[in-house]
């Protein structure tokens, strides 16, 4: 099988098919982190940031390298979640630019593409890391300038590209030591390889549903008027009636319902008599309705659009919202400056409420929000500059991505890593001093704060020379795993004592709701016996999965 150019539709179909077997493998990547706590893993995230591209690329129905390209880049930046799909998102966002223009993709454009991919990964990430999946992509990127030199048949050329493609991925353990502990590749990495060994599929011809409806990793509720038309599989809702002129058997009957189930859904067929009560939703109303003349004539016809009649619903719907946005900022003028914070747990909630933050993205550890959740939230806070703190390290690169989308509002992201750094740094914001002032002061002050996590392993792994067991518990500090025990109180005295030191003035827990006051109040008291000249201050966080979070100033 030789191939020299890929089209348009093949394109869709490769992208899709790539989709596919991401979400497939998505829990054995997931099995693939090295850190065994619970958390937004790898590859939930790499399939919930390609998913919210896949639905996009899904509802183009006449595709182009134009619309593609817009529907992979945007879908992928808006919907990417954590570091690696950011990193997905931006490797997708290069590639697209590079083939938006071409009538087809030969072997040079996606040699060019290939190499345009990784550097704009690269570019979006502060500090790139080797032995990660920007290596990966990398060395894909060199190999393949190299063998479309040689080549123009793309089924060799990218067969090619894909063995280098594993060969580096296999070497990423002897470039990151924690991974060679461990004993396994980078997920991320092995995530982009599953991503294009299945685009591969598709340009060999590899049977890609292109029904699927392409449905996010998580369950979202939403009204009516936030769902996307390309959420609308068939878009025709058709009726009419038959007046029978031939016998209208059982078996035809079965035939006639077995066709409409064929082309469409939501289906009532109905036999009164000499004639048919027909109403299906379609993307082809002149399928059913030439089936329907097979057994007689027609009338009562009516085809609507239901498409167009959601656009004018979501038309209204955005007008009316618009009018009462207008209304709320001429009640409330717009502040000179907001706060956007992420957080879970209804006392962390309130604590980031009470000093002033106006906004709280429900989220974190375990569920990373995206790029688009973020700007969602700064669509809500009506202020010139918005400080967002992410207080997670998984969720800063997203908040980045989001500074880079919002058009008109100031954003300025405190990479906060954990909740109480995130706290630290809205506390230390001064009233009265430009944004970029305050953003320095609250980096610094913030930086002055070392947290601790207390939380249960997920998998047995090796790390930071600890042996771990499915169950162990955790103390986790900024710098990596500093106490494994089969006890949170012990696991929590262990993280403590690692953390003070003879500077340090406060202690700040905060118990999570898997833990009574009681017990909470009686490890705050230890704590207080042992280090009589440091203060200590118990609060209700209600996180859930950490045990306890704690920070030391």
């Amino acid at each position: 099988m030789v191939m020299n150019t890929i089209d348009a539709n093949m394109l869709k179909k490769m992208f899709l098919s790539g989709a596919q077997r991401l979400d497939s493998k998505k829990e054995w990547i997931n099995e693939l982190n090295v850190f065994p706590v619970p958390d937004g893993d790898t590859g939930t995230n790499m399939t919930m940031t390609i998913m919210s591209a896949a639905r996009e690329v899904q509802a183009i129905e006449t595709p182009t390298m134009e619309n593609l390209a817009k529907a992979i880049s945007m879908g992928a930046l808006r919907g990417a979640r954590g570091n690696s799909g950011v990193i997905l998102s931006q490797l997708f966002r290069g590639f697209s630019k590079e083939i938006k223009e071409a009538e087809v993709i030969d072997a040079q454009i996606l040699a060019s593409a290939l190499e345009r991919a990784a550097e704009t990964a690269y570019k979006a990430v502060m500090k790139p890391k080797e032995g990660t999946i920007l290596t990966v992509a990398k060395g894909m990127s060199t190999k393949a300038l190299e063998v479309f030199e040689e080549t123009d048949d793309l089924v060799e050329g990218i067969a090619r590209v894909l063995e280098y493609g594993d060969y580096v991925l296999s070497q990423t353990p002897e470039m990151l030591p924690v991974l060679k502990q461990a004993g396994v590749v980078d997920s991320g990495g092995q995530g982009l390889m599953e991503v294009l060994k299945g685009a591969y599929d598709g340009l060999l011809g590899k049977e890609v549903d292109m029904s699927s409806d392409f449905k996010p990793a998580a369950k979202v509720v939403v009204p009516d008027s936030d769902i996307d038309t390309a959420d609308i599989k068939f878009g025709y809702c058709t009726e009419f009636i038959v007046m029978l002129e031939k016998p209208y058997t059982q078996d035809r009957e079965n035939e006639f319902k077995a066709f409409l189930s064929s082309i469409g859904d939501s289906i009532v067929c109905v036999n009164d008599e000499d004639i048919v009560k027909v109403h299906v939703h379609t993307n082809d109303p002149g399928l059913a309705i030439q089936k329907g003349l097979s057994y007689g004539s027609l009338t009562s016809m009516k085809i609507d659009n239901m498409r167009e009649e959601h656009n004018e619903k979501v038309i209204k719907d955005a007008e009316r919202k618009a009018a009462e946005q207008k209304a709320a900022d001429a009640a409330a003028p717009r502040k000179e400056v907001g706060f956007i914070a992420v957080s879970i747990g209804e006392g962390m909630n309130e604590i980031f409420k009470g000093l002033g933050v106006d906004y709280i993205i429900e989220g974190g550890q375990t569920m990373n929000p995206s790029t688009e959740d973020i700007m969602n939230a700064v669509d809500k806070v009506n202020a010139d500059t918005i400080y967002v703190l992410p207080n997670n390290k998984n969720i800063i690169l997203a908040a980045e991505q989001a500074r880079s989308l919002v058009e008109d509002k100031k954003l300025i992201v405190i990479p906060s890593k954990t909740v109480p750094q995130g706290i630290t740094a809205v506390v230390n914001y001064i009233d009265g001093e430009s944004a970029e002032a305050n953003a320095e002061h609250m980096v610094q002050e913030m930086a002055r704060v070392k947290s601790g996590q207390v939380t249960y392993a997920v998998r047995d792994t090796v790390i930071d020379d600890k042996t771990i067991t499915e169950g162990d518990i955790m103390g986790i500090g900024d710098s990596g795993i500093l106490s494994v025990t089969q006890s949170v109180d012990s696991a929590t005295a262990e993280l403590i004592d690692a953390l003070v030191d003879e500077e340090s003035e406060l202690i700040s827990i905060y118990y999570g709701e898997d833990v009574a006051e009681e017990d909470a109040e009686a490890l705050a008291e230890q704590i207080e016996e042992k280090y009589p000249d440091v203060d200590v201050e118990l609060q209700n966080g209600g996180q859930p999965i950490y045990y306890y979070v704690l920070s030391v100033e």
